[in-house]
């Protein structure tokens, strides 16, 4: 899979390329802000992993572009699920701190075959 990484805390996002690339992933790239993940929605990848609150506000506008492209994503994050719009809440909410194989069963129900995220 093809993972996008949006997470504003450094030592973080290093954590979860990590875990993504540990199992064979490939990491498109990890932005920090609002406006940086926009501007590389175009770059082709299958799965993204969303932080909440990141530079610029909050990720919700993003999750919902993912959406309607019918990209699967969870959120990743220190924020209280019920905070997560309820169109948005389809989506995997994997609370930190996480653990590794929370990230991983994530990515791993995103790429069965026949797995559609509505």
């Amino acid at each position: 899979m093809r993972v996008l990484i949006i997470e504003d805390d450094t030592f973080i996002a290093l954590d979860l390329q990590a875990i993504v690339e540990s199992q064979g992933h490939e990491v498109v790239g990890t932005y920090e802000s609002i406006e940086e993940a926009q501007e590389h929605l175009e770059d082709g990848f299958d799965y993204a992993l969303l932080d909440i609150d990141v530079v610029g506000g909050k990720t919700f506008g993003i999750a919902a572009e993912l959406v309607k492209r019918r990209i699967p994503f969870a959120f990743v994050s220190a924020s209280h699920p019920a905070e997560v719009p309820p169109g948005l809440r389809q989506a995997s909410f994997i609370p930190k701190p996480f653990e590794e194989r929370a990230i991983l069963k994530s990515i791993a129900q995103a790429s069965r075959p026949g797995v559609s995220f509505h």
